[in-house]
């Protein structure tokens, strides 16, 4: 694509509004644009990226055998009514009515909503277990939105829901869930950590939030530096292999400040292993049994003619979030460099030419590139703009395409400036520059 093209409308300073690194540079580009308090439109560059991390979000759920549905932004009140929850929720909850005067809500979350579309549609053990997801805009009015997407009221999420027969066959898709939110962020390129935590207004006695470290992260922690040092590489989805990958991560003391016991964590954990910190909240799983299948009567029938509530679980990932933790983890905003994980950047690489007014052949040439790139596809972003080459660094730094080539003095032939960004550069051929960017997108 064409710089010249795109709809990237980059500023030169940050803006006074902003506070912290994601903040900034998602202005910065123009990767969004703020509609009012705490929503804003994603525009191309944000749109992408964030589009990418779904798909991650959505192949690794599929791997452990979750069902793709979508359900609507706006909820009836009534199912929230006999969940207990539509008065307990506060306000957070946009309650609204529609023409008929019946109160409807925009979701914050959807238990009450995949519950009774199971209890509509499920009727015997037999089809047990059921995972359910779907990745949809969710509300909630928060009191003091900040920190742009980070903390905002209108986000996109992916929330999944298990239904199984009991305690033990729920604690498997538990675990599943597990697994999969390590290797979801392994693939972004984020070491997070699963934290014990507290389950807040979902309910439940069992909760981990998964947290990557950051200076900016609302949420204080307390773990066992030792965790970092596990592998999961080899776990199955066989119930053994993931009990044993739960028991690794359970050893060592990793808890939220809400879950925190200073007790405990001097006790376990030697003063050279404490880490205490910041961190931010990418994904978050809940195991509540039957809190919302009892008192919405979704229950299956078992051999016998008896009857069982089911047990459930939900499981939530901020994929809008996503886009901005990356940011906190990866920006350097000290040299104003930003090199997104190559499966999720907009663009593969920058192609820059340098401008002359008064020659055209490195923007040819660079349209040759371009050209052969797309051929072996290579997502490509082309400067073709007038401006000076420092400029158009300084440009594509920001905008974080993991790969450069300059065509410049330097370039000869067949031969141009490459580098990975924030890296030295080094003359190779383009047949040289397709084979190291395809074999990095092959793993």
């Amino acid at each position: 694509m064409h710089i010249s093209k795109l709809l990237i409308p980059i500023l030169k300073n940050n803006s006074s509004e902003a506070t912290i690194k994601s903040h900034q540079l998602m202005l910065r580009v123009g990767m969004i644009k703020q509609s009012s308090a705490g929503i804003y439109s994603w525009l191309p560059l944000g749109l992408k990226i964030m589009k990418k991390i779904e798909q991650i979000v959505r192949e690794e759920q599929n791997k452990i055998g979750a069902q793709e549905i979508l359900m609507p932004t706006i909820q009836p009140s009534e199912i929230w009514k006999e969940s207990g929850r539509y008065d307990d929720y506060g306000q957070e909850m946009l309650r609204i009515k529609d023409r008929q005067n019946r109160d409807m809500l925009y979701g914050p979350t959807n238990e009450e909503l995949v519950t009774d579309i199971f209890r509509s549609l499920v009727k015997s053990y037999k089809s047990l277990p059921q995972l359910l997801y779907h990745i949809q805009w969710k509300f909630r009015d928060e009191m003091r939105p900040r920190f742009g997407i980070m903390r905002c009221r209108e986000f996109y999420m992916k929330d999944a829901y298990s239904f199984d027969q009991n305690d033990e066959h729920a604690l498997y898709s538990y675990n599943k869930f597990f697994l999969s939110y390590l290797k979801t962020f392994k693939r972004l390129e984020l070491t997070a950590i699963p934290m014990a935590a507290d389950t807040g207004p979902i309910g439940g006695n069992l909760s981990h939030e998964f947290i990557i470290l950051a200076e900016t992260g609302e949420s204080k922690i307390f773990a066992d530096k030792r965790i970092f040092e596990l592998d999961y590489s080899d776990t199955s989805l066989e119930k053994k292999s993931l009990e044993t990958l739960r028991k690794k991560y359970d050893q060592y003391y990793s808890v939220t400040d809400e879950k925190f016991n200073k007790k405990e964590f001097e006790k376990n954990v030697s003063e050279e292993n404490r880490l205490i910190t910041k961190g931010i909240e990418v994904g978050h799983i809940f195991y509540f049994g039957d809190k919302y299948s009892k008192p919405m009567n979704a229950s299956v029938d078992l051999p016998g003619g008896m009857k069982q509530f089911v047990k459930m679980g939900s499981y939530g990932i901020g994929v809008s979030r996503l886009v901005a933790a990356i940011i906190e983890a990866k920006y350097d905003d000290k040299n104003e460099i930003m090199k997104w994980p190559l499966s999720v950047a907009p663009y593969d690489l920058a192609l820059i030419p340098m401008y002359n007014k008064n020659d055209n052949s490195a923007l040819e040439k660079a349209n040759n590139i371009y050209l052969e790139l797309k051929k072996n596809n290579i997502d490509v972003l082309i400067d073709d703009s007038d401006e000076n080459f420092s400029s158009k660094i300084k440009k594509m730094n920001l905008i974080g395409c993991p790969f450069q080539i300059i065509i410049g003095k330097k370039s000869e032939r067949d031969f141009f400036e490459f580098r990975e960004i924030n890296k030295n550069t080094e003359n190779l051929s383009l047949n040289n520059i397709i084979e190291i960017i395809t074999k990095q997108k092959k793993n």
